[in-house]
């Protein structure tokens, strides 16, 4: 209904004749806005599944804390940098080929997922590295002092005082692999990228791509305005 009523008030402004096109515009963005959330959310989640870890490793293996490896921690960061440097559109058409080994395919949602979840995993380590040097070195050192071994620090007190940090990052990766998405589906990766590409600017149909658009504005202000709250929740919480 919502995007009934948008493309209605958007075709008023623009002085476009609906009719039948707004059953065409509603059908469309409905499965282009599923096919960007499918591929957001599934994305995000394999990012992190990998990319926690990752950060973890990042901090824990730096210099003077508590796994100490000089050599693995640089050559690890030297290696997500490089993979953090490609521009996205141009790592998407790198990866093609272990796409179509992974999936069958480069084309489509699911072919997506590949380039997507590949290339937030070094952002999400990043996030994840940043949130865990927050954390005082007090409290490390207190559970250390106690007899907590590294598994029981990482656990214990690295990953739960930066909780309210990585909820937030998971907000902010959500919202760069939405414009990514919007990237992949140039190259017919599917979601409100291929709308608005294929439709709204090949096609000259600006309702469709104006739709796309606020569409893709308000999945933004609601993912953030949902970290938002999440992190402030257990900020509280531990207070």
């Amino acid at each position: 209904m919502i995007v009934a009523n948008t493309a209605v008030l958007i075709g008023t402004i623009m002085g476009v004749s609906l009719g039948a096109d707004l059953a065409w515009v509603w059908e469309k963005v409905l499965q282009a806005t599923w096919e960007t959330l499918y591929m957001v959310a599934i994305s995000t989640g394999l990012s992190y599944v990998f990319g926690l870890p990752l950060g973890v490793i990042l901090v824990t293996t730096g210099e003077g804390h508590i796994l100490e490896n000089k050599g693995f921690n640089r050559i690890l960061g030297a290696f997500i940098n490089a993979v953090r440097s490609i521009p996205f559109i141009i790592f998407l058409i790198l990866v093609i080929p272990f796409t179509r080994l992974l999936v069958g395919t480069s084309i489509g949602t699911v072919a997506s997922m590949v380039p997507l979840t590949l290339a937030a995993i070094p952002f999400v380590a990043r996030m994840v590295e940043t949130s865990l040097k927050e954390i005082d070195w007090g409290l490390i050192e207190a559970a250390l002092s106690m007899g907590a071994n590294a598994w029981q620090v990482i656990t214990k007190v690295l990953l739960p005082e930066a909780r309210a940090s990585i909820v937030l990052g998971v907000a902010i990766t959500t919202i760069n692999l939405v414009g990514y998405s919007a990237m992949a589906g140039i190259v017919g990766g599917g979601g409100l990228g291929t709308l608005a590409y294929y439709y709204g600017y090949q096609r000259y149909e600006d309702l469709v791509m104006w739709v796309t658009v606020i569409v893709l504005i308000a999945f933004v202000q609601c993912v953030q305005m949902a970290g938002d709250k999440w992190a402030a929740k257990i900020t509280n919480q531990r207070r």
